[in-house]
């Protein structure tokens, strides 16, 4: 795939996006170390970008539909790009309008999922969107695994507001180096109000009983079993293995693990993908079930690793399916859904868990989380169309 010049520069932007998405907290949590950001403006800072981004997704799915997704994604990364100086400027000086910004920051990184989706579909052919998938989930798993290191090393040469000017550069690419695409759902889509657009995005969801099963069966894992993990994972490396190696041991594992299940999938063609997808996504629940155990440290890496293999198992049948099976015109639209469901649960699922634990225990929070990220995606692999996600080939 990356012999295609047009998929290497939709690679390439994509990418770029990618790590200007995950180093914005990173970087603002290297400004917490350096005493620029206290604790509070920090989450004040992160929420004002969860709120932009999640607010974005759906008008950037209608306006994807409605319009050229080049053009979408162009001036999505413009927005961000151009937030990045003004957070810059006002990080650590005036919490509002470094607030403003990051909000518009995380308006610009919602808007451009949903655009950067349905422009694969256009760039890609069909045969070939699995692997592509399947490349653009490596260089995000790879971004992972490398960018905390360079950025740390970075951090030691270049201040904050430095590091938020590079973020700010990586939109610019992520604006500017896609390719055109095929401009051709632009060009017949309607021209409806916006609530009308974005319901007829819905009823085409519908249209896909696989789709509402998988996504149902994603956002419990997010909600739940992410969620959980993600906030007792680092007391039980600190109150059982009197280590944080633990930690970052398993999060390493995971990201090694999904950069393998990418790997697998570029060149695997499972006869029922759907069932495969599903299989791996209820592997995410033994990461819950093993901090139950007092287990040697190397058990809990190890399930991690089948976690993450487990993910990008699901991931790249899931996108290709959507890109293959879903109204052309309609595509934007539906990944908007999609990215609102799986990405806006989380925050939920985060405020709730800590009650639950100091209500319950993490204990039986964790049995909780467990048998949900098992049995959800049980109970989406019942719906018929589950199999393949889509009808029988």
């Amino acid at each position: 795939m990356l012999r295609s010049p047009a998929f290497l520069r939709l690679w390439s932007a994509t990418t770029a996006s990618g790590i200007a998405t995950w180093a914005l907290p990173f970087v603002l949590g290297l400004a917490v170390l350096s005493r620029s950001l206290t604790a509070v403006e920090l989450g004040v800072l992160l929420a004002a970008r969860t709120a932009g981004f999640l607010a974005a997704v759906p008008v950037s799915g209608v306006l994807a539909d409605r319009y050229a997704r080049r053009q979408v994604v162009l001036w999505s990364g413009l927005i961000s790009a151009l937030a990045a100086p003004v957070l810059a400027a006002f990080v650590g000086n005036s919490l509002l309008l470094a607030a403003v910004a990051a909000a518009a920051m995380g308006a610009g990184q919602g808007a451009c999922r949903p655009a950067f989706s349905a422009l694969t579909a256009e760039v890609v052919s069909v045969d070939q969107r699995q692997q592509a998938n399947a490349a653009m989930t490596m260089s995000i798993r790879v971004t992972t695994l490398v960018a905390p290191g360079l950025t740390a090393l970075l951090a030691l040469v270049v201040n904050t507001q430095g590091l938020l000017l590079g973020i700010g550069a990586l939109w610019l690419v992520a604006a500017f180096v896609p390719p055109a695409g095929s401009g051709q759902v632009a060009a017949v889509a309607s021209r409806a109000g916006f609530v009308t657009e974005f319901l007829d995005g819905v009823r085409e969801a519908r249209r896909h009983p696989w789709f509402l099963a998988g996504l149902g069966a994603l956002s419990a894992v997010i909600a739940t079993g992410y969620s959980a993990t993600g906030v007792i994972l680092p007391l039980v490396s600190r109150d059982r293995y009197d280590t944080e190696a633990v930690l970052a041991g398993a999060l390493t594992a995971y990201t090694l693990g999904a950069l393998a299940g990418a790997v697998l999938m570029a060149r695997w063609r499972p006869r029922a993908a759907g069932w495969t997808g599903l299989f791996g996504l209820a592997l995410y629940g033994f990461a819950p079930l093993v901090l139950l155990l007092p287990v040697h440290p190397f058990v809990v890496i190890a399930v991690y690793a089948v976690a993450g293999l487990g993910i990008d198992l699901f991931n790249v049948p899931w996108f290709t399916a959507t890109q293959r099976e879903v109204d052309p015109a309609k595509l934007a639209r539906v990944s908007s859904l999609d990215f609102l469901m799986s990405y806006g649960l989380a925050p939920v699922g985060l405020a709730l868990i800590a009650p639950a634990i100091s209500a319950f225990g993490a204990a039986p929070v964790l049995v909780v989380c467990s048998v949900v990220c098992f049995a959800a995606p049980g109970l989406a692999a019942l719906v018929p169309s589950s199999r393949d996600f889509g009808p029988r080939r």
